[in-house]
């Protein structure tokens, strides 16, 4: 990868505390979209097709333009700037459509670089993509943190699907799995001044969960967090950080978090008679699995919901919105 290195952050003073709404997102077209294997081995969200054969991967990868098109529609038509960034054709990428698992751009114009569990993903991570972001969303490099050479260790760390930040209270929140190690975790957080807080989760069948965004999300005001999932050893610590935040905590349980409910981003936008404000993107599918008292309680702490069916991606891919979105902070 390209970008210049610059120095290490770690030893200057703590900074103050960063936006944690970016107004600007990278998106992949895909275009060999499917079911993989290899990432279902971790990802107990994938289902497979019922039928397989050349119809049905042509059905796959068609459904998940349309969901990829009208999820970018939908963002720009709330006045969130899209970067879209079309999939090369080879190797085929079956996961390239989840883009924030294999590095995220941030306020200081650090870029880092993730290892992913998956060999298969690895091609994912194209110089073309960082130089589409940096030409159109004019993201300023001014650090590489380059983390991949990890993964020849056995250790990864899936960018913004392994970590669920808290940036205003610079607090990185991750649930260890065979994707998120926690001695990653804490270089990460060395390396950016945040404070991380490790964790464990797992589903009803006691299998960890891959990601931490499929069980939390923080917005502005709001934060979202399945604590039915999280190991009860651990739960009121991180229920505690999250209310020492002021934010106002919405738990989820394990049907809401299968039903990707944990898994949606709260994005800046401009508005007319608001001004500076703030829109909550889920699925379609997290939309209908919230309960109306906490679907009211989220739109009292946000300014607009925006909720996109995707139901290929979600069923074939085991990721839903939030997996979908890479947000780009750090723009001159």
């Amino acid at each position: 990868m390209e970008p210049s290195a610059g120095s290490s952050p770690a030893a200057e003073p703590r900074p103050r505390p960063g936006r944690q709404c970016a107004d600007a997102v990278l998106m992949i077209e895909p275009r060999a979209f499917g079911y993989n294997p290899d990432t279902a081995r971790t990802n107990t969200f994938q289902s497979p097709a019922s039928a397989g054969g050349t119809a049905a991967c042509a059905a796959a990868r068609a459904g998940a333009l349309e969901e990829f098109g009208r999820l970018r529609g939908a963002l720009e038509s709330e006045g969130v700037e899209v970067c879209a960034v079309e999939d090369s054709a080879s190797p085929a990428k079956p996961d390239a459509v989840f883009p924030n698992n294999w590095l995220s751009f941030h306020e200081d114009g650090t870029l880092v670089l993730y290892p992913m569990e998956s060999a298969s993903r690895r091609p994912e991570r194209r110089q073309e993509v960082i130089d589409a972001v940096i030409e159109r969303l004019h993201f300023r490099v001014a650090h590489l943190l380059d983390l991949t050479h990890f993964e020849g260790e056995g250790m990864f760390l899936e960018g913004t699907g392994s970590l669920v930040l808290d940036h205003a209270e610079r607090v990185a929140y991750a649930c260890a799995s065979p994707r998120t190690h926690p001695a990653l975790v804490a270089e990460w957080a060395r390396e950016l001044r945040y404070e991380p807080l490790i964790f464990q989760a797992a589903d009803r069948a006691g299998v960890p969960l891959y990601h931490t965004n499929v069980l939390m999300c923080i917005g502005e005001r709001f934060g979202v967090v399945g604590t039915e999932a999280i190991a009860a050893a651990d739960r009121e610590r991180v229920l505690g950080r999250l209310r020492a935040s002021g934010r106002e905590t919405i738990e989820i349980g394990q049907e809401e978090i299968a039903r990707f409910a944990g898994n949606m981003l709260e994005l800046g936008t401009w508005d007319e008679a608001l001004g500076d404000s703030r829109v909550l993107v889920m699925s379609e599918a997290a939309r209908r699995a919230l309960s109306p008292e906490k679907y009211r309680r989220l739109t009292g702490a946000t300014d607009a919901v925006l909720a996109v069916p995707i139901p290929t991606i979600e069923r074939l891919g085991g990721g839903s919105v939030r997996c979908m979105l890479a947000e780009v902070f750090g723009r001159t």
